[in-house]
């Protein structure tokens, strides 16, 4: 007979543990390195998240810490972790326009079309906030112009949805030419 659990059969966490865990997020979001760097050291999961599902590597990432996000991803943070909003982190970065960040992510290993269920691409979100020069950086790293969400949308349906008038026109040439 198995017994089902609920939320209320995790052990609290005390003020103390709530403490860390906030420095540790903020660690990651104000891109404190090195004060980040011995608390992995001494075995914190690299991979915990906030209540909103946001990674460490996502905070860092989003808030456009390089030295940070490196970090992380060479300690085995997973690139591909979605966060409550089923973004990924390179999704986050290109919104933001973070190039640099981008470059790293998919050098370790995110997927350019990577897209959680009910997700979207970061193409997608390249498009939708008219972000020509992260729409130029995933297609030179092979994203698809074609790939669907679950809504069977495009990267070119959400430029035009969101009146992205850069994005749209970039996106219309490259379908045309075939590439």
């Amino acid at each position: 007979m198995s017994k089902e659990f609920s939320t209320s059969d995790k052990p609290a966490l005390d003020d103390d543990a709530l403490a860390f865990a906030q420095k540790v997020f903020d660690l990651a979001r104000n891109g404190e390195t090195d004060a980040l760097r011995p608390i992995l050291d001494a075995g914190l999961p690299v991979d915990i998240l906030t209540s909103s599902g946001d990674s460490l590597l996502m905070l860092a990432s989003y808030h456009g810490h390089e030295a940070t996000t490196r970090l992380l991803l060479e300690r085995g943070a997973d690139p591909e972790l979605a966060n409550g909003r089923a973004q990924t982190p390179l999704a986050g970065v290109v919104f933001k326009g973070e190039a640099a960040i981008a470059r790293l992510l998919l050098q370790h290993g995110a997927a350019v079309d990577g897209r959680p269920a009910g997700g979207k691409t970061p193409l997608m979100y390249a498009a939708m906030f008219d972000r020509t020069d992260m729409i130029e950086l995933l297609l030179e790293a092979g994203a698809d112009l074609n790939t669907l969400d679950d809504d069977q949308r495009s990267a070119l349906d959400y430029a035009r949805a969101m009146g992205a008038k850069a994005a749209t026109a970039s996106l219309q040439s490259r379908l045309a030419a075939g590439r």
